[in-house]
């Protein structure tokens, strides 16, 4: 299917009229493009050759424009023309790549906030939604260590260990996606409204349903798909042993991607899922550089395992937050590294209780009682 931005606001309707016809998803909607090859000429074809070709309640539906769905492809035209809105049918140039290449890519996607982070390579990082303090600070850090390599964090934006991944890969220049279970004029759940709005703002919100889509338990298991689909590795924070990122990462797996787990304590219910997952054959996690070995080499810093380096740098890094707190963008300067280095090396300082992450990607040191 060759990349095409569709030129007029008829062709772009007839995209969001096939995506919105009752009893077409994303399988029909491939079978039929690749019939008609366009959504245009589908709808041009007339109801004969509709009805010679299809079964008789899909071609009805097809055959027919009933008002409501007149006016929600109206709705979505008039949505895409505000800042910073897309709509990326799926041969639109901005369509992520990797999103193609799944078994069942979604027929259209909307989009706010920066598109070129659709097509950069991405890690997910997704979790309980009742996670531990440790959890949501090992999300947190993270996805700011690997958004400081110039990865893109790619996670659901739910409650617990999303939002903290998404608060992390903000920090640093890979930034971050959301993909929502609702429309994209919603926010899910209440308590992430500034969060969305900083992610549209220098990352970007992704939603394959369409608009005032309210948040239903059904949506979230099939957006898993998306999450994995626009990433080379998912990696599993916490889970318990029924959590829904045990789908997400089970979506990865059949699509080819690399299957992470974070271990944790055998006596916590929210480490059982990522220990299942480790048995199952998942890489098991402990540094950033674990993560960053799965990925292609195209990326700011050199794939150093962690645990070969000397404590010199975490020595001279102390050093300088003796004076008092300081982002890694700094530290890199003044230490002749790569931000994306000084990152790996502040996430491990981190977990060993050494120094502090603070609001605004700044890190302080931790002085401990003699």
């Amino acid at each position: 299917m060759q990349d095409t931005e569709p030129t007029s606001d008829d062709e772009l309707a007839c995209w969001l009229r096939l995506a919105g016809t009752p009893g077409v998803g994303p399988k029909t909607g491939a079978r039929l493009l690749e019939r008609w090859k366009t959504p245009a000429a589908l709808f041009a074809a007339g109801a004969g050759a509709l009805e010679a070709a299809l079964p008789p309640a899909l071609a009805r539906a097809l055959g027919t424009f009933p008002p409501e769905l007149r006016q929600a492809v109206d709705a979505a035209l008039a949505w895409r023309t505000e800042a910073g809105n897309a709509i990326l049918p799926l041969t639109h140039p901005a369509y992520p790549p990797a999103l193609r290449q799944i078994a069942a890519p979604p027929l259209l996607l909307y989009a706010k906030g920066r598109l070129d982070l659709l097509a950069k390579p991405g890690v997910a990082i997704v979790g309980s939604r009742n996670a531990s303090a440790q959890g949501m600070r090992n999300a947190r850090a993270f996805g700011a260590a690997l958004s400081g390599c110039g990865v893109t964090i790619v996670s659901g934006m739910a409650a617990g260990i999303d939002g903290a991944a998404h608060d992390g890969g903000l920090e640093g220049p890979g930034s971050t996606v959301a993909v929502l279970g609702t429309g994209i004029d919603r926010v899910y759940p209440a308590r992430h409204q500034d969060l969305a709005r900083r992610i549209a703002q220098d990352g970007c919100l992704l939603s394959e349903y369409p608009l005032g889509t309210r948040p239903d338990s059904s949506n979230f298991p099939r957006r898993n798909r998306i999450i994995s689909g626009l990433s080379a590795a998912v990696l599993v924070v916490e889970a318990a042993a029924e959590s829904g990122s045990l789908i997400t990462a089970q979506f990865a797996a059949d699509q080819g991607r690399d299957v992470l787990a974070m271990p944790g304590s055998i006596h916590a219910s929210l480490s059982k899922g990522c220990h299942a997952l480790i048995k199952q054959g998942a890489q098991l996690v402990e540094s950033v550089a674990d993560v960053l070995a799965c990925l292609p080499g195209q990326l700011c810093v050199p794939i150093t395992p962690q645990r070969t380096l000397t404590s010199d740098i975490h020595m001279r890094l102390l050093l300088l937050l003796d004076g008092g707190a300081s982002d890694a963008h700094e530290l890199a300067e003044r230490t002749g590294s790569t931000p994306g280095f000084v990152a790996t090396q502040l996430l491990s300082m981190e977990l060993d209780g050494l120094v502090e992450r603070l609001p605004g990607g700044m890190f302080q040191r931790v002085f401990h009682d003699p």
